[in-house]
């Protein structure tokens, strides 16, 4: 039921985003989302006994996340923009790699925090081994606001609903 759920949900957006109703583009949809339903839909919802209560805190968590991440990737671009224009720019930009733990327990929140930082511009993440994240940073500001902010919100939003599989 759960796939066929997921599948229903990927068939409906490529629908709309397709705006193609022919037999060509149907079929390329029900291929398209049946793939991305059969590799990917264990990645969601790892525990299916929650209820729908459940289900709409963790969307509401991921809809807040995605918007505060949205400005910030805003904010971000600005100081690249300002660190390119100024005429000291040799002088601020101080490119470093930072190692730091992090606090998240889930894999899913991890991977959800090594995204974010890659999608903010001057901070790209390099590798993750266990709780360590090893970061390139284009400034002395972008360096030090590490892990910071963002991951106490990663945290808030992803890393109480997912818990890690016993390995």
């Amino acid at each position: 039921m759960y796939r066929t759920l997921i599948f229903l949900l990927l068939m409906v957006l490529w629908v709309i985003f397709s705006g193609q109703f022919d037999a060509f583009h149907l079929g390329l949809g029900v291929l398209s989302a049946g793939f991305v339903t059969w590799i990917s839909s264990d990645c969601w919802f790892e525990d299916r006994q929650r209820g729908l209560g459940a289900r709409l805190t963790e969307a509401w968590a991921m809809a807040g996340y995605t918007l505060w991440l949205s400005w910030q990737v805003v904010v971000a671009n600005f100081h690249v923009l300002y660190l390119s224009l100024h005429p000291r720019s040799l002088e601020l930009l101080k490119p470093r790699v930072v190692l730091f733990k992090t606090t998240l327990k889930s894999d899913f929140a991890k991977y959800v925090f090594a995204n974010s930082i890659t999608l903010t511009p001057g901070t790209v993440t390099i590798m993750i081994m266990d709780d360590q994240f090893l970061v390139h940073a284009i400034s002395r500001k972008t360096a030090e606001a590490l892990p910071g902010e963002m991951e106490a919100r990663v945290a808030a939003a992803f890393d109480n609903h997912h818990k890690e599989e016993a390995g």
